[in-house]
């Protein structure tokens, strides 16, 4: 009988060769992923640092994209 110790390490080590493994074949799936969430707390920032100053008209902001 192997005992229960030893069964747990070697799930523990299997679990993290197969995440390994995975982390690997799918990086560029989840360089993606980490990307756009990055940029969803970028944007996120932008909003609450925009809610903090002064407001401006459309054409304002328009004129300044144009430059």
């Amino acid at each position: 009988m192997v005992p229960v110790g030893s069964k747990e390490e070697t799930l523990k080590q299997s679990l993290k060769e197969a995440l390994t493994e995975t982390l690997h074949e799918q990086r560029d799936f989840l360089h993606e992923i980490f990307a756009e969430v990055l940029e969803e707390f970028a944007l996120a920032e932008a909003i609450r640092e925009g809610q903090d100053t002064e407001r401006v008209s459309r054409d304002e902001v328009f004129c300044i994209l144009q430059v």
